[in-house]
């Protein structure tokens, strides 16, 4: 059986000889983590998809984001380490239904979170992630009638931070955020009586109404650097742990369990290993392939997400 220190060699020959970068989101297993050349969120990896020098992009995440990653990389081979790490978001928001309300109200402007498959980026008019969906919704006329999806948790948070009334959102969750529950906060904030709450805005309404910041992946982590707090209970994918404890050593991290698993992990970011990621690297499989049409629209919302400033 091949040791871990082993299989680690291996992937590091095998991005060499590839000319492959490895990006991987905050929620990946620790050991992923440490290979990786670029950790962040959906955001800051959409980004970093096209800043590099390289022929392969083995992407540590879910499906949509290595989705993302071929879309403003058409040219480079796009892998993942396993094809079935999809997202409940994405299962809950099919494409024909999008597409049936954009026939139905084409007045309407499709915004679209990130954690959507590619043919519903296909029929939307901007993307955007936790981290500027704000941004992104304040960016489109107010008289103009706005359709959020998938996530309502997220949807629902914007629409009080924006004040816009004039805004559907669709009625998807996140299999982690969406069941964390608010008596376990409050259990947390008795037992940790310093800390302070942090909260990802997929989390439901009663959550984030106890939260002391509210913040997209990456955000949580930088809140951390300005807070005067030395304990935060944490309320999303407890992967975020590696980068918090490697930013701020010297302080304390509680994570809390949501009703689906007694924890706080999601299935399919942890369906990523070491073992498939040098499979994926070794055999260029699982890999992105889509066609030039959808990524071509694809690309229209997305570029219209990365010129926000």
């Amino acid at each position: 059986m091949l040791t871990a220190t082993t299989i680690v060699d291996e992937i590091l020959d095998l991005k060499k000889q590839r000319r492959a970068t490895l990006l991987a989101h905050h929620y990946q297993q620790p050991e992923i983590q440490e290979l990786a050349d670029v950790i962040g969120d959906s955001l800051e990896l959409a980004r970093k998809a096209r800043d590099f020098d390289g022929d392969v992009i083995a992407f540590c995440g879910v499906w949509f984001m290595a989705e993302t990653a071929k879309v403003l990389n058409p040219n480079r081979t796009v892998v993942v380490p396993d094809r079935e790490a999809s997202c409940s978001l994405v299962d809950a928001c099919p494409a024909e239904p999008v597409r049936e309300f954009r026939r139905r109200n084409p007045e309407y402007t499709i915004v679209s979170y990130i954690n959507t498959s590619i043919e519903v980026k296909a029929e939307s008019d901007i993307l955007c992630t936790s981290r500027n969906a704000v941004k992104v919704v304040n960016s489109i006329p107010r008289e103009k009638p706005v359709l959020f999806l998938p996530d309502r948790n997220l949807g629902n948070y914007v629409q009080r931070q924006t004040g816009r009334e004039n805004m559907r959102i669709w009625q998807g969750t996140c299999i982690v955020h969406a069941t964390f529950p608010a008596r376990r906060v409050a259990e947390a904030r008795l037992e940790h009586p310093n800390a302070e709450v942090i909260a990802h805005p997929e989390c439901p309404e009663t959550v984030l109404a106890m939260a002391d910041f509210v913040g997209s992946t990456s955000a949580l982590i930088e809140y951390c650097a300005r807070s005067r707090a030395d304990e935060f209970i944490v309320m999303t994918e407890s992967g975020i742990h590696y980068s918090l404890a490697k930013h701020y050593p010297d302080r304390q991290f509680y994570f809390v369990a949501n009703e689906n698993c007694n924890c706080s992990e999601c299935p399919y970011m942890k369906l990523n290993t070491l073992e498939k990621l040098r499979d994926c690297l070794l055999n260029l499989e699982p890999r992105v392939e889509l066609s030039a049409e959808i990524m071509e629209r694809a690309l229209v919302p997305l570029e219209r997400m990365l010129a926000l400033k």
